[in-house]
């Protein structure tokens, strides 16, 4: 009998820069933790925290500020696994299900990791057909959807 998979509830940004929609580049971070792995911003959501809540939150926590527009939403959860380093760190979870938002930053100078616990050591705003070279492998199927679902609905 397979055991039944535990995963933390999180939500996730796509951020396209203040010079959205004249270009459309999106914002990758750079953890500290973990060897070459570019993201977008992420993080957990607390207990009785509603996901935008969460986002804004996650958002001041990492890269110092909040002051974004949410544009559209990801119209479903989508779960990933973690890859087997990263599972002993986060135990109990075996990975994450995810709200994804995209949103436009009002002022990218705004960006500041030197954070309280900062999670990201640099950050660059790249074009999406670029993002694949930089992002983690193990987020790729993931971000693939998401990035493919904003690009559908004309947003990026």
């Amino acid at each position: 009998m397979q055991k039944k998979k535990h995963y933390r509830p999180n939500v996730a940004a796509v951020i396209v820069s203040s010079k959205y929609p004249f270009e459309c580049e999106i914002l990758l971070a750079l953890r500290n933790d973990i060897k070459d792995a570019w993201q977008f911003p992420q993080g957990g959501i607390d207990y009785g925290e509603n996901p935008k809540d969460a986002l804004l939150r996650e958002l001041k926590e990492e890269i110092g500020t909040d002051e974004v527009e949410i544009l559209a939403e990801y119209p479903e959860w989508l779960s990933y696994d973690f890859p087997g380093k990263i599972a002993k760190k986060m135990y109990p979870f075996d990975g994450q299900t995810q709200k994804y938002f995209l949103v436009r930053l009002k002022d990218d100078d705004s960006i500041n990791l030197d954070t309280k616990h900062p999670e990201f050591s640099e950050y660059k705003f790249v074009k999406v057909k670029d993002a694949f070279k930089h992002i983690t492998y193990f987020k790729r199927p993931i971000y693939q959807k998401v990035l493919n679902y904003f690009k559908k609905e004309g947003y990026l």
